[in-house]
């Protein structure tokens, strides 16, 4: 029996692990490719497994992590060392971010972190204004939360995601696309299969939400129908959904999910948190997970490398 539950503990690790590896890969891989055409990817890296796709470009050096990980870390730090969801300190640290310029922040998150509004009315009032705040933007930092939430069931887990989901984005879709990532993960690290858990998740979703949701996550569904652009919330995650079921390894997963074009970094990295949780740490090649590096604009110059992300991701999963 011990040796068992030390073998669940370690397969448990390897998902975890792969989950916040895979999405800072996806999101370092894509970056250097964002709104690019599709089929970029390829192009440039005919050869799947020949190394040098770790390319850097577009401003970003090779394995340089972007927003979407840079928020994840944040993220992730906030709930550890609070001991669990602490709505405005977490606010706290992406303002601290955003005041330090970063490299790359989107402009609504932006705007909800710079407005000078408290953390529990900020996002809300942008919304009122503009109408529109269904970006992918709090589903790309989504991985740590996860692989920290799973462990407490479902309803906590998508509870958990929608409320840190409504610190930058005041339209439910973000919520709820944010809450189907949270679980998708969950019942991966209890080595279920996360396709056939869809249809159980999406009755948990909001009914002014849930038919949406279920197009774009459907079997049949490509991302050629997509209605937005792939910076909203349901192309995005409908693409990462749709590039692990339609590929049979990690790799080619990613390479799938930006050859799409577009917001490459954050479908990437929505798909690298997905197949990496699915296939494991084991499967991300170490020529995309050695050279990662995420800087950490207004913390003091820190930049994180794989091995700090890998004891990030531990700490997590406990």
């Amino acid at each position: 029996m011990e040796r068992w539950e030390r073998s669940e503990r370690s397969e448990r690790m390897q998902r975890a692990g792969g989950a916040v590896v895979g999405a800072a890969v996806g999101d370092a891989l894509g970056g250097p490719f964002e709104f690019g055409p599709p089929g970029a990817f390829s192009a440039r890296f005919p050869m799947p497994g020949a190394g040098g796709e770790m390319c850097g470009g577009g401003g970003w050096d090779p394995g340089e992590a972007t927003d979407d990980t840079q928020m994840a870390v944040l993220l992730a730090e906030s709930l550890l060392e609070r001991g669990g969801l602490d709505l405005p300190d977490i606010f706290a640290r992406f303002q601290r971010w955003a005041t330090a310029e970063p490299k790359d922040i989107g402009l609504q998150t932006e705007d909800v972190l710079t407005n000078g509004m408290p953390w529990d009315l900020a996002a809300a009032i942008h919304f009122q204004v503009n109408q529109r705040a269904a970006g992918n933007g709090s589903l790309m930092r989504a991985s740590t939360s996860a692989v920290y939430f799973a462990p407490a069931g479902q309803e906590v887990t998508m509870d958990a995601a929608r409320r840190i989901a409504a610190l930058t984005h005041g339209d439910r879709a973000a919520w709820e696309g944010t809450a189907i990532f949270h679980e998708l993960i969950r019942v991966t690290l209890e080595d279920v299969d996360p396709l056939a858990a869809l249809p159980d998740i999406l009755t948990r979703v909001h009914p002014d939400h849930r038919g949406r949701y279920s197009a774009v996550l459907a079997p049949d569904w490509h991302p050629d129908q997509a209605t937005e652009f792939n910076g909203a919330v349901w192309p995005c995650l409908g693409s990462a959904v749709w590039a692990l079921r339609t590929t049979g390894g990690f790799e080619e997963a990613l390479r799938a999910a930006i050859d799409l074009g577009g917001d490459t970094d954050t479908v990437a990295a929505v798909t690298g948190g997905l197949a990496g949780a699915y296939y494991g740490l084991d499967a991300i090649p170490a020529h995309w997970s050695q050279p990662l590096h995420v800087p950490l604009p207004g913390f003091d110059g820190r930049v994180l490398d794989l091995a700090d992300l890998l004891d990030l991701a531990h700490r997590l999963a406990r």
